[in-house]
């Protein structure tokens, strides 16, 4: 498959990334072209679409939201989520939606920060709102069955979205903040970006420009995740369709996408390619015909073939728009690609100095065209200025690049495990130890070592209670590993914890670390040497 140039080094416009601006004229031009599909069996057109953000602004206009507001979103992927999108985004507002498993003081912290007197929140999350001090939060709007509790806001029905649509007046632009998307938090507190709409629509075209007005994309990663917002919005802006899944499961992926009648696919993550292998009827085709694939292995590849898929493999975050992607059927493994039109990617060392060739840096970016990367951390300007220096945006991403250009995600700079004076990327470890056969999830973290430094763990995950041999797994990865990066420890949990957009939670497992049911192989004889293990 030839890889499309659907991506343009130009500077974005409204009809290009601005929802509203997309949405109006779709409904102008074939208002009854299927957008979207639900779980529930329900389906927009583009000319219903744009009546509900129509009904949906005027909703919130009643409670007083006005252009440049933020709205927060605590809400699952389906019809509410997107009708409070796109009224929100119609007024000129700014959405600001949450991670569902949130909860606690992690729930406080977001809704604090995003500093909104108004929440559209599913019915069954609302629950959670009674437990702190929701800073300027004033104004809850309700959506899907459920009891409400005793909450201490002005509460509305959704109904309060659902009336005749208006007109409206507002008309964002593309260096206008379309959204506040927080980071996962999986190594630190999670903080809010600030992403105009030339970012999302950046993201979107980068990474799903290839639809067309005849495509559907099934869409299971949550829509408070730029990758869902960014194909949210590459589909209207093809004039495609979408469905919302409200969530994943690999077990019934393939019967799903098929269901839902897609051919495309948000994404596939390469780490449950073994499981899906395994699994999946050898003879039949994928029920999707390209997606993007990260990390490409040669196990992952293989698959794709044998089931008639095309993939590519990317790099992206909140704070960026898809910087690198490789060429589609990719032969590069371990590549994240080079670095697409329109981006300025290098390596560097502590000190912004660029590294040489194969070496191990932090990967800084920036963008040839404005507003197509984040525009900073709300209300956290030390962040940003850290984070911007020196006019680059530093990912915190330890990356190599070979003498082709090609690049290599190594680890998060914080996951890095420095064992006995060796670096250990978390990363590479993974993809060994999923290749490994029972293997569904694993997640590799560094844990105390009595050396001063640290130890390799690796904590599994199964499929339907599978059970995998510690050692049969210690002598496949002695064959396929230096020695050092053998984990020492085991652990294996029913599921790895995970946020809700399928991001391991690997500070748990730090603070966790050596449980007492972990199996630690030294203690049971088997010690590696280079090219050895001693039984």
């Amino acid at each position: 498959m030839t890889f499309p140039s659907w991506f343009e080094d130009r500077p974005a416009t409204a009809d290009s990334c601005v929802v509203p601006a997309i949405l109006a004229r779709r409904a102008a031009e074939m208002p009854d072209a299927l957008c979207a599909t639900f779980a529930d069996g329900s389906r927009w057109t583009y000319g219903e679409a744009w009546a509900a953000a129509q009904a949906a602004a005027a909703g919130l206009a009643q409670v007083g939201v006005t252009a440049g507001d933020r709205v927060l979103l605590f809400l699952p992927n389906g019809a509410a989520f997107l009708r409070a999108w796109f009224g929100a985004s119609a007024l000129g507002a700014v959405i600001a939606p949450l991670n569902t498993a949130l909860r606690g003081e992690m729930l406080r912290h977001a809704v604090v920060t995003a500093d909104a007197p108004v929440m559209v929140c599913h019915s069954e999350l609302s629950d959670r709102l009674g437990e702190f001090h929701a800073g300027r939060l004033e104004t809850v709007i309700l959506a899907g069955p459920g009891v409400v509790p005793d909450l201490p806001f002005r509460i509305h029905d959704e109904a309060l979205l659902t009336g005749a649509p208006v007109e409206v007046s507002a008309s964002p632009q593309p260096w206008d903040i379309a959204a506040v998307l927080f980071t996962s938090g999986t190594t630190g507190r999670a903080k809010g970006v600030l992403c105009p709409y030339a970012q999302v629509g950046a993201a979107g075209a980068a990474s799903h420009g290839y639809l067309e007005a005849t495509d559907r994309i099934y869409i299971y990663t949550p829509l408070f995740h730029t990758l869902a917002l960014g194909a949210a919005v590459a589909t209207l802006a093809a004039g495609a369709s979408m469905h919302l899944a409200p969530a994943f499961s690999a077990q019934t992926l393939w019967g799903d996408v098929e269901a839902a009648g897609c051919n495309r696919l948000v994404g596939l993550l390469s780490s449950i390619t073994g499981y899906l292998a395994a699994t999946v009827d050898p003879s039949s085709r994928a029920p999707f015909d390209f997606c993007m694939m990260s990390p490409i292995t040669p196990e992952t590849a293989a698959f794709a073939e044998r089931q008639g898929f095309s993939y590519f493999a990317a790099f992206s975050m909140t704070e960026v728009s898809v910087p690198l992607l490789t060429a589609a059927d990719s032969r590069v493994f371990g590549s994240c690609g080079r670095a697409r039109d329109g981006i300025e990617a290098r390596i560097v060392d502590a000190h912004d100095n660029e590294a040489t060739v194969g070496a191990v840096g932090e990967l800084i970016l920036r963008a040839s065209q404005p507003w197509t990367m984040n525009a900073g951390y709300l209300n956290d300007p030390a962040a940003t200025l850290a984070a911007w220096r020196n006019g680059w945006f530093h990912t915190g991403d330890a990356f190599r690049q070979d003498a082709e250009g090609n690049f290599y995600f190594v680890d998060r700079i914080k996951d890095a495990i420095r064992r006995r004076g060796e670096n250990v990327s978390s990363q590479e470890v993974e993809q060994e130890v999923a290749a490994f056969p029972g293997v569904l999830e694993v997640a590799v973290i560094g844990v105390p070592s009595p050396h001063g430094d640290q130890d390799v763990m690796a904590v599994i995950a199964s499929p339907h209670g599978e059970t995998v041999s510690p050692e049969a797994l210690t002598a496949f990865l002695a064959d396929r590993c230096a020695h050092f990066m053998v984990p020492r420890f085991f652990r294996f949990l029913p599921e790895l914890p995970k946020t809700s957009t399928n991001k391991v939670t690997k500070d748990q497992l730090r603070r966790e670390g050596v449980t007492p049911d972990t199996w630690d192989r030294e203690a049971h004889g088997l010690r590696l040497r280079p090219r050895l293990l001693d039984a």
